[in-house]
Parts: structure tokens; C-alpha cells; sequence
């Protein structure tokens, strides 16, 4: 199997969601298991009801493009009820604490650098029927997981495993 030849996981996240807080350790089990083979990404689907949801959004962009998009997310998914509080606040806090340049995420939440990657994400999943979070996509299947995440997981592995043998 060559490296990054398995179908890319896509994890669609609000990260003021306490449900996708609980799937990011099925994605964290998928990627101890196949490791860099398994290619995931992280898209936006911020929801209305999450009054921080897209200024989290936003930061986690900058974190990625200051290369520490899935520290700072999983840093904040763990402090998701925090966020309702705290807000821009909690942001800059989490931004700190995982190295991620504070400033420069104050000034992307200022300037809006990011505003056309989360508001793309969010016209692409709902062009593709995602309606809460979190929802993955691989392999042309979309699964959800707002409602229930039992089996998702093993699902996916499913999807995974018959693109090895295909």
C-alpha cells in the first residue's frame, strides 16, 4: 500500500460542538491506526447555534497555516463548554498554549484572511447534505454523526479497508 493511496477522511466540525469533541477520538483511533496513509481533514461546518463556532473556525485556519491546525483544534475541542463563555478570549488562550502565534490569530479574526475557506466549507457540506456535525466523508459516503456515533467508526474502517484490497 502506498502512502496517502487510501481515500481521504473528511471530518466536518464545529468546534463549539461537545459531539465532535467525543468523535475526535474515533479520529484519533483511525489515524494510530493507518497513520500518514490516511489522509483527514478538517472542514468547517460552524453552526448557528454555536455563537463562537465560526470565529473558531477562522482561528483554527490560522493555526493551520501556522502548522498547528490539529493541536490547537483538539486543544479547544477540549474545552468546548468554555468556549460558550469565553469566547475570542478562549481562542487566543488556546492559540498560546499550543504555540501558535496569538497575535497573528487576533489580527486573521480582525482582517477575516479566512473567512472564504470557512464560508466554502460551509456552501460545500451543505451542497453535499451535511447537516450537523460531526459528519465525515470518505469514499463518496457521508456518515453522520450528529445524531448517533455508534459504529461510525468501525464503518469507516470498513471503507477503508475494502480501497486497501480494491
Amino acid at each position: 500500500m502506498i502512502d496517502g493511496s487510501l481515500p481521504r477522511l473528511e471530518f466536518w466540525c464545529d468546534l463549539q460542538c461537545p459531539d465532535c469533541r467525543t468523535a475526535l477520538d474515533d479520529v484519533r483511533a483511525l489515524r494510530a491506526q493507518y497513520g500518514d496513509a490516511l489522509p483527514v481533514e478538517l472542514r468547517h461546518f460552524p453552526l448557528e447555534k454555536h455563537k463562537h463556532a465560526y470565529a473558531a473556525a477562522e482561528a483554527a485556519e490560522e493555526a493551520f497555516a501556522q502548522g498547528l491546525g490539529w493541536p490547537f483544534v483538539e486543544a479547544l475541542l477540549a474545552r468546548v463548554e468554555e468556549l460558550d463563555a469565553r469566547g475570542q478570549q478562549l481562542l487566543l488562550e488556546v492559540a498560546r498554549e499550543v504555540g501558535v502565534d496569538a497575535e497573528e490569530v487576533d489580527t486573521a479574526l480582525i482582517d477575516g484572511r479566512h473567512m472564504l475557506t470557512v464560508d466554502s466549507d460551509q456552501a460545500e457540506g451543505k451542497a453535499i447534505g451535511v447537516k450537523g456535525t460531526p459528519t465525515y466523508v470518505i469514499g463518496g459516503r457521508r456518515l453522520d454523526g450528529g445524531q448517533s456515533q455508534d459504529g461510525l467508526r468501525e464503518r469507516i474502517v470498513e471503507i477503508v479497508e475494502a480501497a486497501k484490497s480494491s
